[in-house]
C-alpha cells in the first residue's frame, strides 16, 4: 500500500513518521523525495493513516501507480504556483522595507509617527504571515501536538520571534531601552519569501528525478482494438480480460502482454528494453506492453492482466528502488532526526548568552542570533542527500534498460570488484547453432545437413534443434528414413536412400571400427582450440564430414567485458559446461579465471569463497541453476530474458542480454555513490558552518552577525543545490 503525504517536508519528519510505523509494529518505507510512505501489506489503509495523524502527518492513498504520478505531479503544480505567488508578495514588500533600512530609513520605533507607520506594517506583516507562511506555522503546530518538532517548526519560531517581537516594541516601546526598538518585520517576510522561492525552484527541479518513470508509465496504453465475432471494437484496456484477442496496427502501441496469433510486424522496444532495434513478431512470440509497433499488423491473444504486464513489474519495480534507501541514506536520517530538538536548544542556548554577556543592544543581538540559527539550520538539504540521487540514479538506469531492486545494491554495486559470470545464456547466445560443416569426401555440405536433418528430427538431444535450423536456413527438404535408431551417449544411425548413416561423437565411429583421417584429426583439433562440439557424421563405414556446433559468444560480450576490466574487475567464468569448452569462451573473451563443471550448489560456494578471500563480488547469470549463486553474491545481476527465478533472486536485471548495461550500470552506481557524498559534504558542511556563524562567532573577531534574511537565503539555497547537484547524474557521461 502507497500513501501520500503532501505535509512531509524534512529528514526529521521522515525519522518521525518512520519511528510512528515501528512503534506500530508495521514495516514502512518513507520517501522524501516523492512524499510516499509505502506500507508493508497486511494493515488496513484506515490502521495507516491513523499512525500517520498521529505522527502529525495526512495520508492520501494511492491506489494504483498512474494515479499516484498523476496526482503528484498536479499536486506539484499546484504547489509551485503557490509558493511563487507567496514569494512574490512576501519580497514585493520584503524587500523594500529593507532597501529602506540599508539606505538609512528609520528601522525602530523613535516617535509616535514612525510608531504608527510600523503598527500598520505589523498587521499587513501579520496577514502575510498568515497567507505566506501559513503553512510553515500549521506544520510546526501538528509536529508539536506529536510531541515533536521539524523543519516547520524551525521557520516558524524564527519568523514567529522576530514579528513578535518588532510588534511587542510597536504597541509598548516603553519596555524596552532606547538602543533596543528595532523591528524585524522585513526579516520576517524576506525570510519566507527566500524560503518560499527556493521551495518552488526545488519542486521544479525535483520534478525532472521522476522522469523515467512518468515516461515508462506513459507507454501505457489506455485503449485497444479487442476482436470479435461483430467486428473489431475499441474498448478500454482495463476491460480486457486474459484470453481477450486483440488486433494490433500500424503504429498502434501494444495494450497488453499476449502472444502473437497471426500476422507479423517490426516492434520498437527501446523505451521497455533500451534495445534500440526493432525486433521482428511472428506467430508464436510475445509481445509486450508498452511497445509501439511498425509498419505491419498483427493479432495477439492476452496473457497477462494490466497489472501483472512486463511494464507493470518493471513500474513497480522502479518505485519500489525509488523509495528505498541506502545504508549511507539510513544514517542521515538517524542525525537529522535528532537534529531539529538539538538546533532548537543551541539557538535558546546562544540567544540566552548574547542577552547576557553580548553587547548592547543585547536584547535585540539575541533575537538576531535565535531568529538565524533557527532558520539557517533547517535540514531540508541533509534530508534530500540521498533519495533524491537514488531517484535519478535509478530513473536513468530504468532508461537505459537495467533495473535496480533498491538503493542497497545500488551503493554495494559501486564497490564491485570480482565479477562472476556464468557462460550460456550470459556471455553466449544459449542457443547452439552450426558455425561450420567439414566434408572429407565428394559428399557435399547441403547433402551432409539434409541427411542429418532427416535424422535428428527423430531425436530430442539439445543439438538436434541446432542440426534442424541450420537445414531450414538452406531451405533443405527431409528425406525419407528407412530405419533410425537412437544409441545413448553415442549418436544415432539410419537409412537413407539405401545408405548407412552414423551421425555422433568419435566413440560411435570407434564402436564401428571406422577409422578418423588426418583432415578429420585436424578439423577436431581445431573445434577442440574454439570450444565446438563436434558431430562426426559417416557413410556405408566411411566418415565423410565434420559438423562443428557451437553456442556462440554475444556479439558485445568481448567489449562489455573491456569496459568491467577496465573499471579494475576482476573476471571469472563460472561454467556447468566443460573445461575445454569454458577455457575456449573464456581465452576469446580475456576472462581472468575461469571454473568449469560446477553444479549450482558448487557455483553458490565459490561466491561465497570468493567473499571470504574478501572481494565483492557480483554474480551475473540468467537460470534457475544461477539463483543460488545469485542470492548469495553481494550483487545478484539477472537477465532479463532469464528465468523469473534468477530475476526475482537478483538485485539488478539486465532488461536486454547486452552485457555493456551491466558495465553501464557498475559505472552509474560509483557515480551514484560520488553524488551522494557530495551532498552530504555540503550539507554538512553548510549546517556545521553555518550555525556556529548565525551564533555570532565571528562577531568578537570581525564584528559580524548573521542576518536572518540572509540565513534564510543560505538555507533556501542549499536544498536546491542538493537537487540540482542530484539531476547532473541524468546527464553525467558513465564510462
Amino acid at each position: 500500500m502507497l500513501l501520500f503525504v503532501p505535509d512531509m517536508s524534512c529528514a526529521s519528519c521522515v525519522a518521525k513518521i518512520e519511528k510512528a510505523f515501528d512503534g506500530a509494529g508495521v514495516t514502512a518505507r518513507v520517501n522524501l523525495a516523492d512524499k510516499q510512505v509505502a506500507v508493508a501489506s497486511g494493515i488496513a489503509a484506515e490502521q495507516a493513516q491513523q499512525i500517520l495523524q498521529g505522527a502529525g502527518y495526512r495520508g492520501e492513498v494511492i491506489e494504483n501507480a498512474a494515479d499516484a504520478v498523476a496526482d503528484k505531479a498536479a499536486h506539484d503544480a499546484k504547489e509551485y504556483r503557490t509558493r511563487i505567488i507567496q514569494a512574490v508578495v512576501t519580497l514585493g514588500i520584503g524587500v523594500p522595507m529593507m532597501l529602506w533600512g540599508w539606505l538609512g530609513g528609520e528601522m525602530s520605533v523613535a516617535s509616535d509617527s514612525l510608531r504608527l507607520g510600523w503598527g500598520v506594517m505589523a498587521v499587513v506583516c501579520l496577514l502575510l504571515l498568515i497567507y505566506c507562511g501559513g503553512h510553515f506555522f500549521a506544520g510546526a503546530w501538528r509536529a508539536l501536538k506529536a510531541k515533536s518538532a521539524n523543519m516547520d517548526s524551525l521557520i516558524a519560531v524564527g519568523t514567529g520571534t522576530a514579528w513578535l517581537y518588532s510588534t511587542v516594541v510597536v504597541i509598548a516601546p516603553q519596555w524596552f531601552p532606547d538602543g533596543t526598538r528595532h523591528v524585524y518585520f522585513e526579516a520576517s517576510l524576506m525570510i519566507l519569501g527566500l524560503i518560499n522561492l527556493g521551495h518552488a525552484l526545488e519542486l521544479r527541479a525535483r520534478g525532472k528525478t521522476s522522469e523515467a518513470v512518468q515516461k515508462l508509465i506513459g507507454l501505457q496504453a489506455n485503449s485497444a482494438y479487442l476482436v470479435t465475432d461483430d467486428g473489431d471494437k475499441q474498448v478500454a484496456v482495463d476491460s480486457v480480460n486474459v484470453g481477450d484477442v486483440l488486433r494490433l496496427r500500424a503504429g498502434d502501441k501494444v495494450a497488453l502482454d499476449g502472444e502473437v496469433i497471426s500476422g507479423q510486424s517490426l516492434l520498437n522496444e527501446a523505451m521497455l528494453t533500451g534495445e534500440p532495434m526493432p525486433v521482428n513478431k511472428t506467430v508464436g512470440d510475445v509481445v509486450n506492453a508498452g511497445t509501439i509497433n511498425g509498419d505491419g499488423s498483427l493479432t495477439y491473444r492476452v496473457t497477462r492482466a494490466q497489472q501483472d504486464t512486463r511494464l507493470a513489474q518493471i513500474i513497480a519495480l522502479v518505485q519500489e528502488a525509488q523509495t528505498s534507501k541506502m545504508p549511507i541514506g539510513r544514517l542521515t536520517d538517524k542525525i537529522a532526526g535528532v537534529f531539529v530538538p538539538v538546533v532548537m536548544l543551541l539557538a535558546l542556548l546562544a540567544a540566552v548568552i548574547w542577552y547576557v554577556v553580548g553587547p548592547q543592544p543585547a536584547l535585540s543581538h539575541a533575537l538576531v542570533v535565535l531568529t538565524s540559527v533557527l532558520i539557517i539550520a533547517c535540514p531540508c538539504a541533509l534530508g534530500l542527500a540521498t533519495p533524491m540521487s537514488i531517484m535519478v540514479a535509478v530513473g536513468r538506469a530504468a532508461q537505459m534498460g537495467v533495473l535496480i531492486k533498491n538503493g542497497e545494491a545500488l551503493q554495494t554495486a559501486a564497490k564491485v570488484n570480482c565479477v562472476v559470470l556464468d557462460k550460456t545464456g550470459t556471455v553466449t547466445e544459449g542457443k547452439p547453432q552450426v558455425v561450420a560443416v567439414h566434408c572429407f569426401t565428394e559428399v557435399s555440405d547441403t547433402e551432409v545437413l539434409q541427411v542429418v536433418a532427416s535424422l535428428e528430427q527423430q531425436s530430442s538431444h539439445p543439438l538436434a534443434a541446432a542440426l534442424q535450423q541450420a537445414a531450414d536456413a538452406k531451405q533443405l527438404a527431409r528425406v525419407d528414413v528407412a530405419s533410425f535408431s537412437y544409441q545413448q551417449g553415442l549418436g544415432v544411425s539410419g537409412v537413407v536412400a539405401g545408405s548407412d548413416w552414423l551421425i555422433g561423437n568419435d566413440k560411435l565411429l570407434q564402436a564401428q571400427s571406422i577409422q578418423l583421417s588426418d583432415a578429420a584429426n585436424r578439423a577436431l583439433a581445431e573445434a577442440a582450440a574454439l570450444g565446438q562440439t563436434p558431430v562426426l557424421v559417416a557413410k556405408d563405414d566411411e566418415l565423410v564430414a565434420l559438423v562443428a556446433i557451437s553456442d556462440p559468444i554475444r556479439s558485445d560480450a568481448k567489449a562489455a567485458l573491456q569496459l568491467l576490466k577496465q573499471q579494475g574487475k576482476r573476471l571469472v567464468l563460472l561454467s556447468g559446461d566443460n573445461q575445454r569448452t569454458a577455457d575456449a569462451v573464456a581465452k576469446q573473451l580475456g576472462i581472468d579465471q575461469v571454473i568449469a563443471g560446477v553444479l549450482p550448489d558448487q557455483k553458490q560456494a565459490w561466491v561465497q569463497k570468493f567473499q571470504q578471500q574478501g572481494e565483492v563480488v557480483a554474480m551475473v547469470g540468467d537460470g534457475i541453476n544461477d539463483a543460488p549463486a545469485l542470492a548469495a553474491a553481494d550483487v545478484g545481476v539477472a537477465l532479463g530474458t532469464g528465468t523469473d527465478v534468477a530475476i526475482e533472486s537478483a538485485d539488478m536485471t539486465l532488461l536486454t542480454p547486452r552485457l555493456e548495461n551491466l558495465a553501464l550500470g557498475f559505472a552509474l552506481s560509483k557515480a551514484t555513490l560520488g553524488n551522494i557524498k557530495q551532498n552530504l559534504f555540503g550539507a554538512f558542511i553548510y549546517n556545521s558552518v553555518g550555525i556556529p556563524v548565525a551564533a555570532g562567532v565571528l562577531y568578537p573577531l570581525f564584528g559580524m552577525l548573521l542576518s536572518p534574511v540572509i540565513a534564510g537565503a543560505a538555507m533556501a539555497l542549499s536544498s536546491l543545490t542538493v537537487v540540482t547537484n542530484a539531476n547532473r547524474l541524468r546527464y553525467k557521461k558513465l564510462d
